[in-house]
């Protein structure tokens, strides 16, 4: 499986760029303000993409360093450092052998569903273990994940969206299968890039993403010394979750 490589780690931020970064990181600094026991100043970041949380919350005075498994993730994120003369540490980390040098942090942040890349029971032990290893005592993680019940009853077997540049038309389809006993879907991603010039660039790209229940979050949380506190539906004060919730944030604090 492979995760944003070459030209789809280019295209990544077109692909995304209707999400409501400001907003969502603004809905976790509320979190960070109200759940912690002491002023949050550090942040370490999985999952960082091309950097777009990571710089919003550094709107918030967070000293931050930012970390993903896809260098070519990395470079889009330590381009646009550059360009707007940022101060936050870009670094290729495995969140499975999690290592970095700083630690501890005060807070530990994975959004945009990225906990889900991690698909077993033992490979996502081995995470918890890597951020409680990078987390002060009583230090908050704060991550995303996909909610189980509006993936097994409402997902879509095939999307399929356009964008248009002044260089290209560029098409995306995504073709979904679930795997139910293993909580997972498989995405293979297909881009099709028409560009003015008459030639066309194909990528294909899959990539697997486990999905899960709230009670089996705080059981796995608990199981390995985390205190759950809260979950909510999406980036909103709502904990009301239902089978219309696909985004679930959870607040954990290390034991």
């Amino acid at each position: 499986m492979s995760s944003y490589i070459g030209r789809h780690a280019e295209l990544y931020d077109l692909f995304y760029s209707e999400k409501e970064y400001e907003k969502e990181a603004s809905f976790v600094h509320q979190c960070l303000q109200l759940y912690s026991t002491k002023p949050v100043k550090t942040i370490l970041e999985l999952a960082c993409g091309t950097g777009s949380h990571a710089f919003e919350f550094e709107k918030f005075g967070y000293n931050i360093i930012a970390t993903d498994y896809s260098e070519d993730m990395l470079r889009m994120a330590q381009e646009k450092a550059i360009k707007n003369s940022s101060s936050i540490e870009f670094m290729w980390q495995d969140m499975k052998s999690l290592d970095v040098f700083e630690r501890p942090f005060d807070a530990v942040i994975c959004l945009f569903d990225s906990i889900g890349y991690v698909v077993t029971n033992e490979a996502l032990k081995q995470v918890f273990s890597g951020v409680h290893r990078h987390l002060l005592r009583g230090g908050l993680f704060i991550f995303e994940f996909w909610h189980a019940v509006p993936m097994i009853k409402k997902y879509d077997p095939i999307r399929i969206r356009k964008w248009n540049t002044q260089k290209a038309e560029i098409i995306r389809l995504s073709e979904t299968t679930l795997d139910y006993v293993n909580q997972t879907g498989k995405v293979k991603y297909t881009i099709i890039e028409k560009n003015n010039n008459n030639t066309c660039n194909i990528i294909e790209e899959l990539q697997e993403n486990r999905f899960f229940l709230v009670q089996e979050m705080k059981m796995l949380l608990s199981e390995n010394k985390f205190e759950p506190l809260t979950f909510f539906a999406g980036f909103n004060p709502d904990k009301t979750i239902t089978d219309e919730t696909w985004h679930i944030i959870a607040v954990a604090r290390c034991k």
